[in-house]
């Protein structure tokens, strides 16, 4: 095999294996850093070795046994040092020589376990929002430091800082590489949830930059849901996040014009939608409704994209099932985003009048002072009500907030179409009024 598809291909191994190899190390050295450091230099070795000696036939058994091997030298060296330090290596090469009697092939079971600990630890509430995003991107989700800056347009030195704190922060923490017990499962879980679904918004709409969606970002946030779905299949809530990624991934395509320019809603075309990941997020979503009612804040959200999955046509949206599946979710997960999205699926329901109304409630709501959305829904509405000027106002300052320029360039676009649509129903007013005063 050539030597450039020997790097591909290696490099496809190790955004296959390298959660699974970073999660049975850690479960040995304890120490996430210390068994991301072994896992690079596996990957190092076989940059250098599989080129001459090809692609071994089982790559991730390689892998994990040529990271032990590393891993017991380098321990050997510190145990002079440490005590503590020379327990750790009794049991990795314990370890070690078990998992070669066994042809170094893991169980299914235990490979899992170790990926599961390594979710709970990457997510730990002990980490901020930003650092347990960069730290599952890079130990689950394979990716290097320059592609998560790359993805989160920040500098490759931000995010590498963020990295190492936040491993710094779980040894000093004392954080177990264990899944938590039964009474801190929920609120563990729920910011396991939350950190994929932070991956996977930054994909669907990014915060900043040119792009309108971020394909690798709503790949691995698929991805990740994907393996937590399968090591934890009776939590409801995250069939109800995986089911949720896939309804909102489907329209991918059809979210995007030719020159990348952003395509709402209903002005898709919905032949485009990926209808495979339709069938696959309403099985998950039904398998999220059969483990646990009543519904939680995903599978609710989930519920929501599905009435959107379901409709072939903007006209066949059941739009007051989404404003009563909204209210359910308000009563689960109070919010003034929610509260947003609410009055607009009210505005389609009932009309843009009763939308307005609520819309208006939350103008002087504080966490909503510099959510571009605000402006822009009501900027929409005012719209519809003929009222141009004043939606003009809206959408200019919705596009100041945002940071999107494909979004801002959306914005502006609107404002202009605003007032142009008020002009052209004013002209027409203007030769009714001629035409009816001729005889």
């Amino acid at each position: 095999m050539p030597e450039a598809d020997v790097k591909r291909t290696i490099d496809a191994i190790w955004r296959i294996e390298s959660a699974r190899l970073i999660a049975g190390l850690a479960r040995i050295v304890r120490d996430v850093g210390l068994a991301e450091d072994m896992a690079q230099e596996a990957f190092v070795a076989a940059l250098e070795q599989w080129p001459e000696s090809g692609v071994p036939e089982r790559p991730g058994a390689w892998l994990m046994g040529t990271a032990r091997h590393r891993a017991i030298d380098r321990l050997r060296r510190a145990s002079l040092h440490e005590r503590k330090t020379a327990e750790l290596l009794r049991e990795l090469e314990r370890s070690h020589a078990s998992d070669r009697s066994e042809s170094d092939d893991a169980t299914v079971d235990s490979i899992d376990d170790d990926l599961l600990r390594l979710i709970f630890m990457t997510c730990h509430p002990v980490l901020s929002a930003d650092a347990r995003v960069a730290l599952t991107l890079r130990l689950l989700g394979g990716l290097t430091t320059a592609e998560i800056a790359r993805a989160y347009l920040v500098a490759e030195s931000t995010i590498a800082q963020r990295i190492v704190r936040a491993k710094k922060t779980l040894t000093a923490a004392h954080v177990p590489f264990q899944v938590p017990e039964t009474d801190e499962l929920p609120e563990r879980l729920g910011s396991v949830l939350e950190a994929i679904y932070l991956i996977f918004n930054e994909g669907y709409l990014p915060t900043e930059g040119d792009s309108w969606v971020r394909t690798e970002l709503l790949d691995e946030a698929l991805r990740l849901g994907r393996i937590l779905a399968g090591l934890m299949p009776q939590e409801s809530e995250v069939h109800g996040l995986v089911g949720l990624m896939e309804l909102q991934a489907s329209r991918s395509r059809a979210r995007v014009g030719p020159r990348g320019d952003p395509i709402l809603l209903n002005d898709q075309d919905r032949s485009r939608w990926d209808y495979v990941l339709v069938t696959r997020g309403l099985a998950a979503l039904d398998r999220a409704t059969s483990l646990k009612p009543p519904l939680g804040p995903y599978s609710l959200q989930a519920a929501i994209a599905a009435c959107h999955a379901r409709a072939r046509t903007p006209e066949d949206t059941d739009w007051k099932q989404i404003v009563a599946l909204y209210d359910a979710l308000a009563q689960v997960m109070p919010s003034p985003v929610v509260d947003l999205n609410r009055a607009v699926a009210v505005s389609m329901a009932y009309g843009p009048e009763a939308g307005l109304e609520l819309v208006d409630a939350l103008t002087d709501e504080p966490a909503l002072r510099d959510y571009h959305l605000l402006p822009s829904v009501r900027g929409d509405l005012l719209a519809k009500l003929g009222r141009g000027h004043e939606a003009r106002r809206e959408f200019d300052h919705a596009a100041a907030l945002t940071t999107n320029m494909r979004e801002r360039s959306l914005l502006r676009e609107r404002a202009s179409r605003a007032v142009a649509e008020l002009n052209g129903r004013a002209d027409n007013a203007r030769v009714e009024g001629t035409s009816s005063s001729t005889p």
